[in-house]
């Protein structure tokens, strides 16, 4: 591992601190950094190996439904993708979708939803898919279109995300759609919908620069019984909100892996590429540069622990999670773009590291709330709460 003298900082248990450790012994053993053309086969068999190895309990409640407790650590989840990440940004993307897919389930799922499901995902028998956006309604989630109308004993579904990770992998879907309970976010409900559903198809497949299952969804007529709906009619919109809240903090978390694998591969070129009778870090622009770097990342991971254990605490954490994600990618968006500076034109050569993060660090700045989404987020939040 990298530096790891964070992990004594008062945020942690001891658990945490071994669990990291852990973990980057098995991902140093069985995950290669290098990535194969089938994308798709790739991510499933990380799926299962995370899934063997017992990781993915740590993504879903529950010690019933196969989680490693009855309420998700989210300080766990997070170390969880930091460590992931640094190693390989599909095998955190596997992990992360386990969680981000079925935590509807594991925050609102009713019991027969969390043995039926929960279960295959903790093992990495089932992949899970989160289905919000759609081409009108990403960060505006008011403006959803796809409907649920009320059938009989059951709904039909009309409508079609986009931007939905494990799209055409998925075993099945939470997905999020207008039951007009109540106008704007009040008249969302959340469904489960199973791959072989009839009236459920992939439209497309999304590609993105860096690699990993995509796809826009369409139902047409897609039946799907009430047993189906996650949490009560008309909440979806909470429902959202509140398993975003958690996975929100661990996507800051994936940003430092990310940051913190760039600034290893920058210290290690600084100090081995040879140059004008010495080596690079003689030079006090390169150090310079390199403790703007580690400054950055110390200033991200301290904001994303925070909220990270303010959540493990009970507290509501939608600023805190705001104020992460947002500084976090940020941040590692920077220290990456420097770390390629540094490696100078190898850096730039296709799967040299630093070269791979650059591509995997920008979608992070974008997906569960763009930078911009997060900073109306907080400020929105300070005029309710100002003194909070």
């Amino acid at each position: 591992m990298s530096d790891t003298s964070y992990l004594q900082w008062p945020f942690f248990e001891p658990p945490h601190a071994e669990l990291a450790k852990q973990l980057d012994a098995w991902a140093t053993a069985n995950i290669s950094q290098a990535h194969g053309s089938d994308v798709d086969a790739e991510c499933i068999a990380l799926v299962k190996s995370l899934g063997k190895a017992g990781w993915l309990r740590h993504a879903v409640a529950g010690i019933d439904a196969g989680g490693a407790a009855d309420v998700i650590d989210t300080r766990a989840i997070c170390l969880i993708r930091e460590t992931l990440a640094r190693h390989s940004g599909l095998a955190d993307f596997a992990f992360a979708m386990q969680g981000l897919g079925s935590g509807a389930i594991s925050l609102h799922g009713t019991p027969e939803q969390r043995a039926k499901y929960l279960t295959r995902v903790a093992s990495g028998e089932a992949i899970s898919a989160f289905a919000l956006s759609e081409p009108d309604a990403g960060s505006d989630v008011a403006a959803m279109a796809c409907s649920a109308t009320v059938d009989g004993d059951g709904y039909v579904l009309n409508g079609e995300k986009t931007w939905i990770s494990n799209g055409g992998i998925a075993d099945f879907y939470v997905v999020f759609a207008r039951t007009g309970e109540a106008p704007g976010s009040r008249g969302i409900s959340a469904f489960i919908v199973d791959a072989d559903t009839p009236g459920f198809s992939i439209a497309e497949r999304i590609n993105v620069i860096a690699p990993h299952p995509l796809a826009r969804l369409r139902f047409e007529n897609c039946r799907v019984s009430t047993a189906q709906r996650v949490g009560a009619a008309g909440e979806g919109f909470k429902v959202a909100m509140r398993t975003l809240d958690v996975f929100r903090t661990s996507v800051a978390a994936a940003s430092l892996g990310f940051a913190r694998r760039a600034m290893d591969e920058a210290l290690q070129r600084a100090t081995t590429r040879k140059m004008f009778n010495g080596v690079l870090a003689d030079f006090q622009l390169t150090q310079a540069k390199l403790a703007q770097m580690a400054t950055a990342i110390d200033s991200a991971a301290l904001l994303t622990y925070r909220a990270a254990w303010l959540r493990d605490q009970g507290k509501n954490v939608t600023r805190e999670a705001a104020m992460a994600k947002m500084t976090a990618t940020e941040n590692a968006q920077q220290v990456i773009d420097a770390a390629v500076q540094i490696w100078g034109g190898m850096g730039v050569v296709s799967e040299v590291p630093v070269e791979r993060l650059y591509r995997e660090i920008r979608a992070l700045r974008i997906y569960e709330g763009a930078t911009e989404v997060q900073q109306l987020i907080i400020g929105r939040d300070l005029l309710k709460n100002p003194l909070a």
